[in-house]
């Protein structure tokens, strides 16, 4: 059996090693600057005191991420509610999701877990790309995170990816954690959201049996995230530009923490999750099928996540004002009023104004931007066809 020591460099802290990496974040300069932010005039020993009457993880979220994440919500956001009629949240599941934000998908997956009164919330994965400075990684790790390795050999992958899904299985069987994970490596830049089989080869390296055996233990759930407004889709189509123009462009450093800033604290409009039943069965009767491949067998797993995920987006006018005006019809303009139309028009106006780029194609631009609010509503109309 598997115990906690193997998973040392990947995992979230335990509740006896809590103490230590408080000490550790408070006496950074950087976190104090962060914390001056959060919580204006407030005694760096006062917090302190606070964050040491956090046994474990779990409190430390509910003690200082809720809070900051309802007033989040409150502030750049018109509400932010899940619809988990679909599974048992007393049980553990893996939540497959699409990506729609950095930080956000699962931050806010884990208030509205405990809004709707799950035992616990959910060990996140995140990417070692995003864990560059010290106190983030340690404050990752804290809030529940475990690191998925980038950059590695094709061989260091391999033992990586295994390590990782052993440390799933354990997370759910033995710490009784549920998990979030994104459905692909980064995010779908134009909301064309389609789950990486790569995501589910690497779950079937964890487990014994069949490949259908290996990922029924991961109890995987589809979630759907769905986002009024993207606050990072200028930033978005920006880097598509780039692209196009440069096919040897690259990020930048500061890239990822501009979208990071840019997603937490920018204006979302109405923000809606919907978990899907949990798979457990779908493949319980796909065993009957033993003609199958296993690279057959995940194209098909794959591809009911991304129908579970599509037919379960919440559609806002934004969505349909988009398509309409790509395919440049009035199919859907039932489903949005003028007012509306005028509304996203003077939106999209607005986050254009933000893209400061050499050669600014605006009309390329604007097409991208309406792409990603209208491909979710082709996904949805497909899935529920």
């Amino acid at each position: 059996m598997k115990t906690l020591s193997e998973f040392d460099d990947i995992r979230p802290f335990a509740p006896e090693e809590l103490p230590e990496v408080y000490d550790r974040l408070l006496a950074n300069e950087q976190f104090h600057k962060v914390l001056d932010f959060l919580y204006p005039g407030v005694p760096i020993e006062v917090i302190g005191q606070n964050m040491h009457k956090c046994k474990t993880s779990l409190e430390f979220q509910k003690a200082f991420a809720y809070p900051f994440l309802k007033e989040l919500i409150a502030k750049a956001s018109t509400g932010c509610d899940m619809d988990a009629s679909e599974i048992d949240s007393s049980k553990q599941h893996t939540f497959i999701s699409n990506h729609r934000d950095i930080v956000l998908d699962s931050a806010f997956l884990s208030v509205m877990q405990i809004d709707k009164g799950f035992p616990t919330t959910c060990e996140i994965a995140i990417g070692d790309n995003l864990l560059s400075i010290p106190w983030v990684r340690d404050l990752a790790r804290v809030n529940k995170s475990f690191i998925v390795k980038r950059g590695l050999t094709p061989r260091e992958l391999m033992q990586a990816s295994i390590k990782m899904a052993h440390y799933m299985i354990f997370a759910l069987n033995e710490k009784r954690e549920n998990i979030w994970i994104a459905q692909r490596e980064g995010r779908a830049k134009d909301s064309n959201d389609l789950t990486q089989k790569s995501i589910l080869k690497m779950f079937a390296l964890g487990a014994e049996g069949t490949l259908l055996e290996k990922l029924q233990q991961f109890h995987i759930v589809p979630l759907t995230i769905s986002y009024e407004y993207d606050p990072c889709d200028y930033l978005k189509a920006a880097e598509m530009q780039a692209k196009r123009d440069d096919v040897n462009w690259k990020k930048g450093a500061m890239d990822d923490a501009i979208s990071m800033q840019t997603g937490i604290f920018g204006y979302k409009g109405s923000i809606h999750y919907h978990a899907a039943p949990c798979i457990d069965d779908y493949l319980e009767a796909l065993k009957s099928k033993s003609n199958i491949s296993n690279g057959d067998l995940l194209d098909t797993i794959c591809l009911h996540i991304d129908k579970q995920i599509h037919r379960n987006y919440y559609l806002y006018a934004n969505n349909y004002i988009a398509l309409d005006e790509l395919e440049g019809t009035t199919t859907y303009a039932d489903k949005y009023t003028d007012a509306d139309k005028a509304k996203f028009d003077a939106y999209l106006k607005q986050q254009l104004a933000k893209i400061e780029i050499v050669n600014k194609d605006e009309e390329y631009l604007r097409r991208r931007m309406l792409e990603m609010y209208a491909n979710p509503t082709r996904n949805y109309l497909k899935a529920n066809a």
